[in-house]
């Protein structure tokens, strides 16, 4: 029999987990509490403890081209962006094609995972479950723990002075689902992330009045980018993070405020952020909202009193019914013992975000708590496959490098980490062999190695060669610009919209090849 491995929650970090195990020989179990699988992306209507909560509106921020699963494209016909009902969906499907739902065991919750006795030598875990009120005790040889970071929410109501006096209504954003609570009040949304911001336009549909209150302001990101394309497949390009990575930081730093700026200044609008690392929010309406008058951008709260609240530097007290805080969520793994994930301040030591450092063993593992400026998927499933293969020993050995590169990797979930999407696939991947050479490429096959380094960086790249090889790759990426106009070309036919005109093709050769030997 193969390894057994644990697999704790069944969203799209879970079922990731599931078929890299699968595919590497491995016999995972897949623990999920709820009666279903999909995790954030599957909406109820009521609001479940110790699991996610959506608001029915709620639209992925990437495109379907970068946040597919490597070896699995979105239906053509799905737009662009999706739904969260179609998230939904397509995760079934990939359930369904890789025969993932007899590996789940559903209602039942993972009370506990212990280190066995004797896990100097063997690595086991103790895993005790509980299901229909009955527990189980099992022993697995590794762990996966998928359990995503958005199920205990973060209100820290000890930093707003006077809310116990405040006559209002306040509430996490975890509990929001429809709009229809906010008709003709004030309303006040304390943070701007994407849900923060989300809320307060949908507030201010039907709100007499919204104001958006925020401490360090945020750069705001359209989904439609340069010429009506996806923001991050314009974004998220070898090339352009090249450009980001060789260049000095301020520089850099620089280029992107420069680049974020040109569609508004976002000064003139209140919102310039002072702090340079952390993830820009993603919103199509904001802007003209402001400039509508249909939202406020204040500073932070200094205090609240009965029915009004006062704002830092804002002499005059703003009405106020409802407050909404958007405060974000704590990470925690109730069933794990404080001694294998020590998360301080937020904070905790784990090698390329995946391993706990300091365990004797390589095998427990945390998939999914990276939040980098891109698609989820393809970074949680990189994450499984490593995983995988380091719990087979086939992957990058991970103990004696672990101590060295602790400095460089503590994590902090707050200030964003200031990795590089496509940097940490790309290491990840090299851990794997499965990072395509750009270089090899462009003497086999040119149209294929332009397209990786000028294009999208869509997941389907790491699947070009190295183990979990997938047939379908080069044609997956040579035909990404047409899933992206296919659900959008609905008047006229969708004609090939990716070809390079030969010119262009010889600039890029050329380009690519300079890249190359100045060290990418």
């Amino acid at each position: 029999t193969g390894m057994r491995v644990a697999v704790v929650g069944a969203g799209v970090s879970g079922l990731a987990a599931t078929k890299c195990c699968l595919d590497e020989g491995l016999e995972p179990t897949c623990f999920e509490q709820s009666q279903d699988l999909g995790g954030l992306w599957r909406y109820t209507e009521h609001i479940e403890a110790g699991r996610p909560s959506l608001y029915p509106s709620v639209i992925s921020n990437t495109s379907k081209e970068m946040s597919a699963f490597s070896d699995f494209p979105f239906p053509e016909h799905f737009p662009v962006f999706l739904h969260n009902t179609l998230f939904l969906d397509y995760l079934r499907r990939y359930t369904e094609r890789f025969g993932l739902r007899e590996r789940i065991r559903f209602g039942t919750t993972v009370v506990s995972v212990c280190k066995q006795p004797d896990f100097a030598t063997t690595g086991q875990w103790n895993v005790v479950t509980e299901a229909g009120g009955k527990q189980t005790a099992d022993v697995f040889d590794a762990v996966m723990v998928c359990s995503g970071s958005f199920s205990e929410p973060s209100l820290p109501l000890q930093c707003f002075p006077g809310i116990e006096r405040f006559r209002g209504q306040y509430f996490h954003s975890r509990q929001y689902k429809h709009p229809d609570v906010f008709q003709g009040k004030h309303i006040l949304v304390v943070g701007m992330g994407n849900s923060g911001v989300d809320i307060a336009v949908e507030a201010s549909r039907v709100a007499a009045k919204v104001t958006i209150s925020t401490t360090r302001g945020s750069w705001l990101i359209s989904r439609v980018s340069e010429n009506g394309y996806p923001w991050d497949m314009i974004l998220n390009t070898r090339l352009s993070t090249l450009i980001k990575t060789k260049l000095p930081g301020p520089l850099s730093w620089w280029l992107t405020n420069h680049k974020v700026n040109k569609r508004f200044n976002h000064k003139n609008y209140g919102l310039q952020p002072e702090n340079r690392y952390f993830l820009p929010v993603l919103n199509d309406d904001l802007p003209s909202y402001i400039l509508t008058g249909r939202i406020t951008i204040k500073p932070g709260v200094k205090e609240f009193k009965d029915n009004s609240v006062l704002f830092h530097n804002c002499p005059e007290e703003e009405p106020v019914d409802i407050v909404v805080f958007c405060t974000g969520y704590n990470i925690s793994f109730p069933f794990l013992d404080e001694s294998i994930i020590r998360v301080e301040n937020k904070h905790a030591s784990l090698y390329k975000y995946v391993f706990p450092t300091h365990l004797q063993k390589p095998t427990l593992a945390v998939l999914g708590l990276i939040k980098p400026l891109g698609g989820i998927i393809p970074v949680v499933e990189m994450q499984a496959r490593w995983v995988s293969r380091v719990f087979k020993g086939r992957g990058a050995n991970v103990s004696p490098k672990m101590q060295l590169s602790l400095d460089m990797f503590g994590l902090t979930f707050d200030e964003v980490l200031k990795t590089e999407w496509l940097l940490y696939l790309d290491t990840l991947a090299s851990f794997i062999g499965a990072k395509p050479s750009v270089l090899g490429l462009l003497f086999t096959d040119p149209l294929l190695a332009l397209t990786i380094f000028f294009g999208p960086c869509s997941s389907y790249q790491y699947r070009l060669g190295g183990p979990g090889r997938w047939e379908g790759a080069r044609q997956a990426i040579l035909t990404q610009w047409d899933r992206v106009l296919k659900p959008t070309r609905t008047r006229v036919p969708a004609g090939s919209s990716s070809s390079f005109s030969p010119l262009l093709a010889v600039v890029g050769f050329l380009v690519l090849l300079a890249a190359v030997i100045f060290g990418f």
